[in-house]
Parts: C-alpha cells; structure tokens; sequence
C-alpha cells in the first residue's frame, strides 16, 4: 500500500508530507486548493506523463517519492535488475529542461519501465473513466479482463496471425496477367546478367588485394632484392647470414678451453638458423614475384563488371549471388503460381478453420462471463440505490478480427418500462459515475493491485445515492487500500483517515498544505462541507451525526 507521499515545488505545494494508512483515506477540501496536485503527483510516481508546467514557479525542479509497504515480490524486480524488498522506495525528479529522474529502491530507470511497475502497485480512477463507457470499443475490453480469459486470446492470436500472414502471401502472389509478364521479364534479365558474370563468393576481395599488390609490385621487387642482399651479402661485404655463421664458429672454438661461453654460443647458433631460414624465404618470395601490365587490365576489367552488378544488386559477391538465387526462387514462383496458390489457399483454409475454432472457444468465454458480469453489476447497482436498472451485454458476431469475431456493447435501462439503449444514450453523469462504481468493484476482485484511487467519481451523485456510493467505498477498503477526492460529506464520514487539502497566501505567494483532520477537525470540514463557509451549530450537530454512524 502506499504509506508516504513527499511532494517538492509542484504547482502550489512547495513541500508536503503526506502520510495515508490502511482502509479508507478521503481528501477534500475547497475548490483549487490543490486536490488534483496531489492525484498528479501520485499519477507521476507511477510513471505516468509529467510535465515541466507542473514545476511551481522559481523551482529548477519538482520532485515526488513515495515509499510502498507490503509489495509482493513481483517479477518486474528480478525482469529489471532492481533489489526487492517489501518496502519499495520510488522517487522522480521532472526539470525544466523536461528532463526526466527515476530510481526505484535507489535504481535507475525509465519512465517506461516505471509505469511497468506502477500499474501493478496503484490504480486511478477518475472522471474520464465514467466517459471512457460511452465509447463501445471499450466495451469487449471490460468484458476480458473480468473474464480473466488471456490463454484463450492468446491462443486465438497466434492463430489469427497464422491466418494473416498466409493472406498476405495470396495477396502477394495475386496479380493481373500483364504484371505478370512484366515481372517474369526483369526477373529473366536480372539472372542472366548476373548468371554471365560467373561470380564465386569472395572474389571481388581476393582481386582487389592482387590489383593492389600489382600496382606496387616494383616496391616490392625493390625491397625484396635489397633485403636479399642484406642478408646473403655481395661481392663487397659479407651478409647477416655469413657473419651470423663466423660468429658461430669464434663461438664454438672457445669450448676447448671452458664451457662458460656455451649458454652464449647455443643463442647464436638459434640466430644463424632463424637468418638462414628468414633468407631463404625472402629469397623465394622475390623469385616468386611474377607481374604483367596484362594482368592488371585483365583484374581492372573484371573488377569492373563487379561493381557495375554490386551498384544494382548488393555490395559484395555475396550479396549480388543472394538475390540471384532470390530472383530465381521469385520466378519459380510465379512460372507455377497457379500450383502455389492453390496450395496456400488450402493453407488458407485449415488455418481459417482453425482460427475459428479458437474463435467460438473465446466467444463461449465471453458469452458465459458477460451472464455472470451482468448480474454482478446489477447487486452492485442495487447496493448502490439503483434496484430498477437492467444491465446487458449485447454480442454482435464478426468476422476474424485481431480481439476474436465479437463485437460487445453494453446495454442498460435506467429506468423501470424503459427498454434497453446502448449507455452512451441512456445514463445521466450521477448514474455513469456509479456503474462506472460498480464495475471497478467488480473487476477489483480479480485485480492484484493493493491500491485504489478514486478521483472525485462521486460527480453528479447527491442525497441517498451518494450514501450508498459511500458505503460501497467503505466497503471495497476493507480488502483494498483506497483513496478518495470528494466534495460529498456522506463519503467523508465514513474515512478511516481524513485529509485536509487548503490553500493560503504568505508573502505574495500561494501555498497548499495537507492537514490529518482529529476528530474536532473532521467535524469542522464535513459542516463546511455540508453548509459552505458559514459553519452554524446546525451543521456542526450534523456533521456529528454524520461521523457516529461510521
């Protein structure tokens, strides 16, 4: 659950501690005072976007940490290389440059990375979720997540797929008769001209290494001999290899007398032979130097055809031999096309077939899950002061899309006589707000997510139905940790912790502060809540009342 929030230099709050427990935590306070600052703040440590406006004025930066207590061992620890423990310390810093800082547990990551983690520690609920049911695209996803049903969509992908891909090859293999022939004919020329050539892989490096030893081989010729009669010596000197030899021999005879000199003689005696060797390989290197002005042209002239076929096929030998035999598979292809596609058609057919299998298992999935959230929506509807609602969802059947072959749209009656309408028709804001409700506890009950924010949900619900709304949240605490942003008393009653959110000014500038209300304090709020700023004894006896039926 998260524990502690810490905010710096975010809007109107230059720096705030705030402390949530277990249960039931409601913020309130006047309008502006900065409620929503808090939600941004908390939307941030989850990795969702952050702007550098959200920067309070003369601040280089703005930052957010919050600690979570009792976190599972979730696999994203081990996926990212960050230590696990059960208290998890997340914090961001956003800059003015729109630079972005996250560590978890004093790691580094990125903000994509964070939002992996976030998801699975926190979820925010607010009033775009109510509008996010008007849109029936929406729809078949409820449906899924309630039905916990992601091996059999995933099956039924892998099989959909398969069916893409063999439809992209027919479509590919299908083309008027013209293109056709014009196809085959570049085809033909492309083969023949590199088919001409006679390339062997490799090639073009071995002749370009021998065009470059031809264009220095008077260099060469001129090293070799010198370094032959360096080593072999002339008619005016000796060379290494004599001398080496002389050397020996001075050596050798000095063991008549000691054997002081024999370490010293053994060493060069090793480097006579290594120069007698070295000659001899330098010597036939130099006889075997061979070159010809009409080898150099014959290797100019080859090189030439080379890369004329890599400025069209590829950049070496090997690559300009590759699509050669791709141009003549492609050729293949097409010269029996007609034996092909019928045999991908009936590739085509077997996966269609297969696909559909995997297809009507998932709408069965669905068909079963959408009784069972029906009816559960509707208790919750009816806990929630609306006992008259009809709730359904409707199934129109497609053909193989990439989510299955279902369409899904939710219907309801808001009222008793009223027939069925698509939502989007049918429910007022007060309304929305609660199935919206009712649908999050639901769903609630197959989410890991220890952590439930609801962000002023209760909009547009007042009197009775405000109570029951109340209740619900009260009730979806004891098992989850929830946080609430309310302006209805009947919710504020019920908290387990209370928080303030108010706004002053000092020195010209304005600062937000957050309050844990005592019982005293809870008292004073829920009558301003209930009567405005002008708090009478009326509305401080109500706001008691209030409080002693929690």
């Amino acid at each position: 659950m998260l524990s502690l929030l810490h905010i710096e230099n975010i809007a109107v709050i230059e720096c705030a501690d705030i402390v949530f427990d277990r249960g039931f935590n409601i913020l309130t306070g006047e309008t502006g005072a900065g409620k929503s600052i808090v939600i941004d703040a908390i939307s941030a440590i989850i990795g969702e976007r952050a702007y550098r406006d959200m920067i309070r004025t003369g601040a280089g930066k703005a930052s957010v940490r919050a600690v979570f207590t009792d976190v599972p061992e979730l696999a994203w620890f081990a996926e990212n290389g960050v230590e696990y423990d059960s208290e998890v310390v997340i914090q961001r810093e956003v800059y003015l440059d729109g630079k972005n800082v996250c560590r978890v547990n004093g790691a580094l990551v990125t903000v994509s990375i964070l939002r992996k983690l976030g998801i699975q520690l926190i979820n925010i609920h607010g009033q775009h979720d109510s509008a996010s049911l008007f849109d029936e695209e929406n729809h078949l996803l409820f449906l899924d997540a309630f039905a916990d049903n992601e091996a059999l969509r995933e099956d039924y992908s892998k099989k959909y797929q398969a069916v893409v891909s063999v439809r992209r090859e027919i479509d590919k293999m299908t083309m008027d008769e013209s293109e056709k022939l014009r196809r085959m004919e570049t085809l033909r020329y492309q083969i023949e001209e590199i088919s001409k050539a006679n390339l062997e892989a490799g090639e073009d490096d071995v002749l370009e290494e021998r065009r470059k030893l031809l264009q220095n081989a008077e260099k060469l010729s001129d090293g070799l001999e010198e370094s032959v009669n360096c080593l072999y010596g002339g008619d005016d000197s000796d060379g290494a290899v004599a001398l080496l030899a002389q050397a020996e021999r001075a050596l050798g005879k000095l063991s008549r007398y000691t054997d002081s000199f024999d370490a010293l003689h053994e060493k060069i005696a090793d480097l006579m032979y290594q120069a007698q060797d070295a000659a001899e390989e330098v010597r036939d290197a130099r006889d075997g130097l061979s070159y010809s002005a009409d080898e150099l042209e014959q290797i100019e002239s080859r090189l030439d055809v080379i890369h004329r076929l890599r400025r069209k096929y590829g950049v070496t030998c090997e690559d300009i031999l590759a699509y050669l035999d791709k141009a003549k598979q492609e050729l293949d292809e097409i010269e029996f096309a007609d034996d092909h596609l019928e045999r991908l058609k009936e590739k085509q057919q077997k996966l269609e077939k297969s696909a559909w299998k995997a297809a009507y298992a998932l709408r069965d999935n669905r068909r079963s899950a959408a009784d069972r959230l029906s009816g559960r929506i509707l208790t919750e509807l009816s806990q929630l002061d609306m006992p008259r609602v009809q709730f359904q969802c409707r199934f129109t059947e497609l053909e193989l899309t990439a989510q299955g072959a279902d369409g899904v749209a939710f219907y309801m009656s808001a009222n008793a006589g009223e027939a069925l309408k698509p939502m989007s028709k049918v429910a007022s804001g007060g309304e929305l707000a609660r199935i919206m409700l009712a649908m999050k506890n639901v769903l609630a009950e197959k989410d890991r997510v220890n952590t439930l924010i609801f962000d002023e949900v209760d909009t547009g619900v007042s009197g009775r139905a405000a109570q029951r709304v109340a209740e619900k949240l009260k009730s979806v605490a004891a098992s989850k940790q929830v946080l609430c942003v309310t302006h209805l008393p009947q919710l504020a009653a019920l908290a387990d912790t209370h928080l303030l959110i108010a706004k002053a000014e000092r020195d010209g500038r304005t600062y937000t502060t957050v309050t844990p209300l005592d019982h005293d304090g809870r008292k004073r709020e829920l009558a301003r809540i209930i009567g405005g700023t002008n708090i009478t004894e009326t509305t401080l006896k109500s706001a008691e009342e209030m409080l002693s039926y929690k």
